[in-house]
C-alpha cells in the first residue's frame, strides 16, 4: 500500500490550524522539528492536564486529503493544515491501517502508527458542524473517527510534498486503530 504526501504543516505555537511549509523535518522519538506537539511526553493540552508524564503517542498527525473532498460535498471548505495535521496524504487508506504499521515517508523518515486522532470540539469552532462530519456513528452505532491518524517518529528525515509513503504492515494478528 502506498500513497503520496500532498502537503506538510507545522506550528511552533498552540493554534488549531498549522501553516503549510515547503518541508518539515521529523526527529526520531520527538516529532516535527519546531512543532508545538513535538516531545517525548504528551504535548496536547488536554493530555498534559490529565498526566504530563505520559508518552507522546501523538507526535505526528496525518490526514487523508480525500476527506476534504468528502466534507466539501456537505458544504465545508477544508485545505491542508486546517485540521492541525502535519502531513496530508493522498492515495493511502490511513484509517484502514493497523496499529504498529510503519510508514516510510520520503527518502529516510519512518513513522509508526499509534492510533486514531480523537476529534475535538475545536473542529466545530473552526467550522460549525464539521465535527459531525469527521466523527459520527456507523449503522451499528459504533463511533467512527475520520480525522486522521497519529504516529511516532522511528527514524527522522525531511518530508516534502510529492514524497511517497509506503506502508509496511506489522506481523499479525493486526490490531484495529483506536483513539490515542
Amino acid at each position: 500500500m502506498s500513497g503520496t504526501v500532498t502537503a506538510v504543516s507545522s506550528n511552533g505555537e498552540y493554534s488549531f490550524t498549522k501553516p503549510n511549509r515547503e518541508s518539515i523535518t521529523l526527529l526520531a522519538g520527538l516529532g516535527v522539528e519546531g512543532d508545538v506537539h513535538a516531545g517525548v511526553t504528551v504535548k496536547h493540552r488536554s493530555r498534559v492536564a490529565q498526566d504530563p508524564t505520559r508518552p507522546n503517542l501523538r507526535q505526528v498527525h496525518l490526514i487523508h486529503e480525500e476527506l476534504f473532498a468528502e466534507v466539501g460535498t456537505e458544504g465545508f471548505t477544508v485545505v491542508p493544515g486546517d485540521l492541525g495535521e502535519n502531513i496530508t496524504t493522498r492515495g493511502i487508506d490511513l484509517l484502514g491501517l493497523p496499529v504498529g504499521t510503519l510508514l516510510h515517508v520520503g527518502d529516510d523518515a519512518v513513522l509508526e502508527v499509534t492510533g486514531l486522532r480523537n476529534p475535538c470540539p475545536q473542529i466545530d469552532n473552526f467550522q460549525d458542524g464539521l465535527l459531525k462530519q469527521v466523527a459520527g456513528r456507523d449503522e451499528a452505532g459504533n463511533i467512527v473517527h475520520r480525522a486522521g491518524i497519529m504516529s511516532i517518529v522511528k527514524k527522522g528525515g525531511a518530508v516534502r510534498p510529492g514524497d511517497t509513503i509506503k506502508a509496511e504492515l506489522p506481523g499479525g494478528p493486526h490490531r484495529r486503530l483506536e483513539r490515542v
